[in-house]
């Protein structure tokens, strides 16, 4: 009889244990709020962040609305390699966008939430931008190896049609890729607590905050982003040993200068992308620390869409001439 009631007393212990437990461990349909990383917590360090941050964010506004709008209002600018330029910053202002605000509106109002459907949000946009601004490079290097490999055809495999084609399926790509990560990372229960280890939220760090075994599902989705990754940097790798080989086969020394101003602003764009991603995903953990990783993560995050249209404007003479226009159109219409 003691036996029974000492049996049954220990199952009603397990249970009151097992449900205050799970009271505690917030999980992705109670949870409301993100509490994001902080990056300082004096006064003076969150203005200075602010300031800074805003410095960065205006930088690039100010870069790539320069060149959408003279690719989209000088006429000799609509041909597909500044089509091109004009989506990759597009993509550059929506990728900056998604981050930057929030990041300057937590230092300047001294908080750190961020709300359960906004974590969601940006994760997405973060992902689709970023994906589709890597799609897009790849495209650019099929533009670079037509135009030098295959000048004679250019009119052909470049028309309009084919460009908007090919640059429909870089946004396309991006938006199903986004779709199924968003769709795994918010999906599976969070119960390790609502902080996020990083300034923006981002899967990585969403997914530190999950209890769940899903692992299939896991593998699947990143099967999917990397082969699209592996895919598009296997095929800018060969286009540019393709063109490589075409540059240096070339007669006339005016031509190679000719050929590589147009290709190391690109390689350049893309070095900067692949390195900086790498480094803060497969970095060993050995090199982690709190102010490394952050330090990383803005160099990957802000520093490729505020400098990007720097890189390409300052050899590119039709550009430089079409800013020039423009800056004159507005003096002349101020006066």
């Amino acid at each position: 009889m003691r036996n029974k009631e000492l049996k049954d007393a220990l199952k009603k212990l397990i249970q009151l244990s097992t449900c205050t437990q799970r009271e505690r461990m917030p999980n992705s349909s109670s949870l409301n709020v993100f509490l994001l990383r902080a990056f300082a917590d004096t006064r003076e360090l969150q203005l200075l962040h602010f300031s800074l941050f805003l410095g960065i964010y205006l930088a690039a506004l100010l870069g790539n609305g320069l060149i959408i709008t003279a690719v989209a209002c000088d006429h000799h600018l609509h041909t597909p390699m500044y089509f091109f330029l004009l989506n990759l910053s597009l993509l550059d202002l929506g990728t900056i966008s998604v981050i930057v605000p929030k990041s300057m509106a937590n230092s300047l109002w001294d908080t750190r939430a961020f709300s359960y459907l906004g974590c969601a949000a940006q994760v997405f946009f973060l992902v689709f931008f970023m994906l589709t601004e890597y799609c897009l490079l790849t495209v650019m290097a099929y533009d670079h190896y037509v135009a030098i490999c295959k000048p004679l055809h250019y009119g052909t495999l470049m028309g309009n049609r084919a460009c908007v084609r090919m640059t429909g399926a870089a946004w396309g790509s991006g938006f199903v890729n986004a779709l199924l990560h968003i769709g795994y990372a918010f999906s599976i229960p969070l119960c390790q607590g609502n902080t996020v280890d990083q300034f923006f939220c981002e899967i990585p760090q969403i997914l530190k905050l999950s209890c769940s075994d899903s692992y299939l599902r896991e593998v699947g989705v990143t099967v999917v982003g990397a082969c699209l990754v592996f895919g598009c940097f296997l095929f800018i790798v060969l286009s540019y040993v393709q063109i490589f080989s075409a540059v240096l086969r070339m007669p006339s020394e005016q031509g190679q200068h000719k050929a590589f101003s147009m290709c190391l602003p690109h390689l350049a764009v893309v070095s900067l992308f692949v390195s900086t991603v790498i480094f803060v995903y497969l970095k060993p953990p050995s090199l982690s620390s709190p102010a490394l990783d952050l330090l990383v993560t803005v160099l990957y995050a802000l520093v490729p869409p505020a400098v990007n249209n720097l890189i390409y404007s300052k050899r590119n003479k039709e550009l430089k001439e079409a800013l020039k226009k423009l800056f004159k159109l507005v003096v002349f219409q101020q006066q």
